[in-house]
């Protein structure tokens, strides 16, 4: 755009061009201040500085075999035992940073990079999560097992079980039971969890190798990887009935059978346009959301002033569900608006521009496996 002011200013004037283009007077003065400004000087030599031959005689006893393993602390303080001076520590320092020759050198635990999960569910049975939270028992340092696996889509628990211990062959068995309950075939579903023993159990790993389920997990210290079994654990202990402890593991499970038929049955989600996930796990979405529409139509027609002129609507279900989604792809630049040749120097410029373990409980069952 200066360029294009550049050329235009010489015909139409300078504040003319600007006032075409949009580009104001004071951004083209400042750029051609910039433009007209030499380079500036490098920086001059500190008066103190080491010369040459002083620098390369510290460099060479840095360089020593006596002093090439040692810092630049030890070094210094062994040059004034011996009643020599080359230069402060500080100094020492920067010298080696100069040459590059300055880095870890202690063994250092180097954990390997883990890839940021980006899984995506467009409908039921594509994508579960799972985790394991404590329940509090009657006396301190008791807890049990919560295990819950649920549909990232619609939000639907599809198993869950209270177990006095987290065990892995537990969870292949509540694994095991949610996919044959929900009729999962071979390479239908991901399965994710976060790093907890009992999810990168080995004996887990080939379990789901055999039933053609993919496996992924969150970073470590990552609870947003995980974010719908945390979000679930808030709903379950924030509700008022949710005690601060269980008498026992049976006062725990009589909890939850009542907990979790109300949230797949009843719970209106807000993430589901207010929908209960068995409706949506279970197609009846659009004909929930076309009744709402209807009653809302006829509330519309009975009174139009009360919804200011404008239709109410029942909501949407999301189409796709992600956890960790990609980042947005930058916006592509705008091309600059063409410049027409100037058909007569009477024509105001605008005129030209163009535009610019426990009983095992399977969501939706009234049945129970025990479990060993």
């Amino acid at each position: 755009m200066i360029a294009a002011v550049a050329q235009l200013a010489p015909t139409t004037g300078t504040r003319a061009a600007c006032s075409a283009l949009g580009v104001p007077p004071a951004t083209l003065y400042r750029h051609r201040q910039a433009s007209e400004r030499s380079a500036p000087e490098s920086r001059p030599r500190p008066p103190l500085a080491l010369s040459e031959l002083e620098r390369r005689a510290v460099l060479d006893v840095l360089h020593s075999e006596r002093f090439v393993d040692a810092a630049p602390h030890q070094i210094y303080a062994a040059l004034l035992d011996e009643k020599r001076y080359l230069c402060s520590v500080r100094t020492m320092y920067r010298i080696l940073e100069a040459e590059h020759e300055l880095r870890e050198r202690r063994n250092q635990c180097r954990r390997p990079a883990y890839a940021k999960p980006e899984l995506l569910a467009t409908g039921p049975n594509q994508v579960w999560s799972w985790d394991i939270t404590k329940l509090k028992g009657p006396v301190k340092w008791r807890y049990f097992y919560l295990y819950v696996i649920l549909d990232i889509f619609s939000r639907y628990v599809v198993g869950w079980m209270v177990a006095r211990r987290e065990s892995a062959v537990l969870a292949q068995r509540l694994v095991s039971a949610s996919v044959e309950k929900q009729g999962i075939v071979p390479d239908q579903l991901t399965l994710h969890a976060d790093r907890g023993s009992s999810m990168t159990s080995k004996s887990l790993a080939l379990l789901l190798a055999d039933l053609g389920v993919t496996k992924t997990h969150s970073r470590p210290y990552t609870s947003t990887d995980n974010p719908f079994s945390e979000a679930h654990f808030k709903t379950l202990k924030y509700r008022p009935e949710f005690p601060d402890r269980f008498g026992s593991i049976e006062d725990s499970r009589t909890h939850c059978r009542r907990f979790f038929p109300w949230y797949n049955d009843e719970h209106r989600h807000g993430g589901l346009g207010l929908l209960t996930p068995a409706d949506v796990h279970y197609g009846r979405a659009q004909e929930r959301l076309e009744q709402r529409a209807r009653v809302l139509e006829k509330a519309f027609q009975a009174h139009p002033e009360r919804f200011k002129g404008r239709r109410p609507t029942p909501g949407e279900l999301p189409e796709a569900v992600w956890i960790n989604p990609p980042p947005k792809p930058a916006p592509e630049d705008v091309p600059e608006p063409t410049i027409s040749p100037l058909p007569d120097a009477g024509i105001h410029p605008q005129a030209w521009l163009s535009p610019c373990s426990g009983p095992l409980e399977l969501g939706g069952s009234t049945t129970a496996a025990e479990l060993p």
